[in-house]
């Protein structure tokens, strides 16, 4: 009994130890880390248990439930030991019947446990109050905006900042926080603590945050590196916060599914929004420096002006850049190339799939009045290291905007100072955007030259200092005008549930803009301020507009103008057709739209 308690308690100990530490280690470690200490203080346990088993056997060894009280003993002693209510000499005088060549290990053994369970006693009881004070802090708050964040990492944390430097009296509240010895951690929780943020270690859907104003408002952000688990903590959250007036809700997903989800849920009272921020940054971009697509185009002998883009990276970003260009560059006066590029050999039938009727030969280059014009030509196979890419580069010579979209910062870096080298070879100088997510690295490179000091003149976007702002995520100026589009046929609830009437008004504001600043007659008039031959123009380009941006969303003509047609299922809409073929309600209908 003694040797066999000894050895167990020796071993079991490390065991636990190390499976404990292996689950901390793996994937699952963020949502773990409390359960790793809570381990550790079990396998403890269990070591001092096995240990005070044979000091209690002699003892009950006379009564028929021995075994029983022997437990009971070895358990009440182990949780005096956590407690420091156990003294010592109770196993150095049970210690009779141990065999001589153990007494000295097993006693040294026992007073190493005797040590270190007080010490996660203390642990858990200062966790313990951690939360305590968090929970303290935030009922003070009960009189303010609250800001509360699924997870504390470098988005949170850059949109938290920002948030606190804008509104002094916002409350902010990170959960799922675990302090640890880790660098990056620790660094975290410091900048945190330096913005008087409130960090809760339970998850968000554990914590009771009814217990605030209603008058204020409560802002949560499921905001984790898992878009999985964003999508079913803002679910839950969702369902308990319904009945809540004032509480928004923003989920950071990019998945289809998620788009899905949260349209179909029902969300009482929340106002809830999907930050898919592949689509945040290519909207910003074209809403806030689009006119550069514009103010670049080149004189055509036709006496259009062209603008020819060039996009290199076909993942998430270059393929919604390529969709967004396809309906932000109809404008009277103008004309559309559009070049992509990447080294998927299935690139090309891969985004045929996902916008068919936009790139079917029945339209992709093809003009004709009333439809959308634009000439998409995708380059697979195409490695950007390879002679085989400077010299595709190299035949569009008349480039007037690239984008570099390539997954990677330092590959976009490189690649964009490339193309510099090739573009200023064939004696052009088109506008160049490249995607950097680091912000310091992207602050550093901002204004590069090279080492005669020639400009570069490279764009560098979608860092997170940029990306993750108030202005960005919670109070868009773009945002706004995209719900005023929306009003204009639609309420605003229907804004907010549906995502589709979202990014439709969305598109429609960004376009609007643009076409104000080329100048297109009417567009800076009410409907109703309009001439005839006005009309005939807004509408005209309004609907070349919507035809490319819903061809671009994968939708196909239904085969019949007919309303009754139309099937959002499966992405078949009756108005996909020229301008000349639409009945008066739907012309009607763009030049509300499209006017300002």
């Amino acid at each position: 009994m003694w040797i066999f308690c000894f050895f167990a308690s020796v071993f079991i100990l490390p065991l636990i130890t190390a499976g404990a530490l292996l689950l901390h280690r793996s994937r699952l470690a963020k949502k773990n880390s409390f359960r790793l200490f809570h381990t550790l203080c079990a396998g403890v346990f269990l070591a001092v248990l096995l240990l005070f088993l044979p000091v209690h056997e002699t003892a009950a060894a006379d009564s028929f439930l021995g075994g029983w009280y022997t437990f009971l003993l070895a358990v009440f002693n182990s949780m005096q030991v956590f407690t420091i209510g156990c003294e010592f000499g109770l196993v150095a005088d049970g210690m009779i019947h141990c065999p001589d060549w153990l007494d000295t290990i097993y006693q040294a053994w026992a007073s190493t446990l005797f040590v270190l369970a007080p010490i996660f006693t203390f642990g858990f009881v200062l966790s313990l109050f951690k939360n305590l004070s968090s929970y303290c802090k935030y009922l003070c708050a009960y009189a303010k905006d609250a800001y509360i964040f699924s997870e504390l990492n470098d988005k949170s944390l850059v949109l938290a900042q920002d948030i606190k430097s804008k509104n002094k009296n916002a409350v902010i509240v990170f959960t799922d926080v675990f302090e640890n010895n880790e660098e990056r951690i620790y660094e975290l929780v410091e900048n945190a603590k330096s913005i008087n943020a409130i960090c809760f270690k339970n998850d968000i859907l554990v914590i009771h945050f009814h217990r605030h104003s209603r008058k204020k408002s409560i802002s949560f952000f499921a905001i984790d590196a898992n878009e999985t688990d964003n999508l079913t903590q803002s679910l839950k959250l969702i369902e308990k916060y319904r009945h809540r007036d004032n509480t928004h809700m923003y989920v950071f997903s990019s998945k289809v599914e998620s788009e899905l989800l949260l349209t179909s849920v029902d969300k009482g009272a929340v106002k809830v929004r999907r930050i898919n921020e592949v689509q945040s940054l290519i909207n910003r971009v074209l809403y806030e420096e689009g006119n550069v697509l514009f103010d670049t185009a080149r004189q055509a002998p036709d006496g259009t002006k062209c603008i020819s883009a060039v996009v290199v990276g076909m993942g998430h970003h270059g393929t919604e850049m390529i969709k967004a260009l396809s309906w932000f560059g109809q404008m009277d006066g103008y004309s559309l190339k559009i070049h992509a590029f990447d080294r998927d050999p299935l690139a090309a039938e891969k985004f045929s799939a996902l916008a068919p009727e936009l790139m079917s030969e029945d339209y992709n280059g093809v003009k004709v009045p009333g439809e959308a014009q634009y000439e998409i030509t995708v380059h697979p196979k195409m490695d950007v290291s390879t002679a085989a890419f400077a010299n595709a580069i190299r035949s569009i010579s008349d480039a007037t905007y690239v984008i570099v979209a390539l997954g990677n910062d330092d590959v976009n870096i490189t690649t964009a100072v490339t193309l510099r080298m090739y573009f200023e070879r064939m004696k052009i100088h088109p506008f160049i955007h490249a995607i950097v997510y680091n912000s310091p690295q992207k602050n550093a490179l901002t204004g590069i030259c090279n080492y005669r000091g020639q400009p570069y003149d490279i764009e560098f976007i979608g860092d997170m200092e940029s990306s993750y702002t108030e202005d960005v995520i919670i109070d868009s100026e773009l945002e706004k005008q995209a719900l005023e589009r929306h009003l204009k046929w639609g309420k605003e609830e229907d804004f907010w549930n549906y995502e589709y009437n979202y990014r439709s008004s969305t598109a429609s504001a960004i376009h609007m803009k643009a076409r104000i600043l080329c100048g297109i007659p009417g567009a800076d008039k009410a409907e109703q301020e309009l001439t005839k031959a006005e009309q005939e123009i807004i509408g005209n380009l309004e609907h070349r507009r919507w035809n490319a941006y819903m061809r671009a969303e994968g939708y196909v003509f239904s085969g019949s103008t007919d309303k009754s047609s139309r099937n959002d299922l499966g992405k078949m809409h009756h108005d996909l057709v020229n301008f000349a073929r639409l009945d008066e309600e739907e012309i009607r209908k763009d030049l509300l739209v499209g006017t300002h």
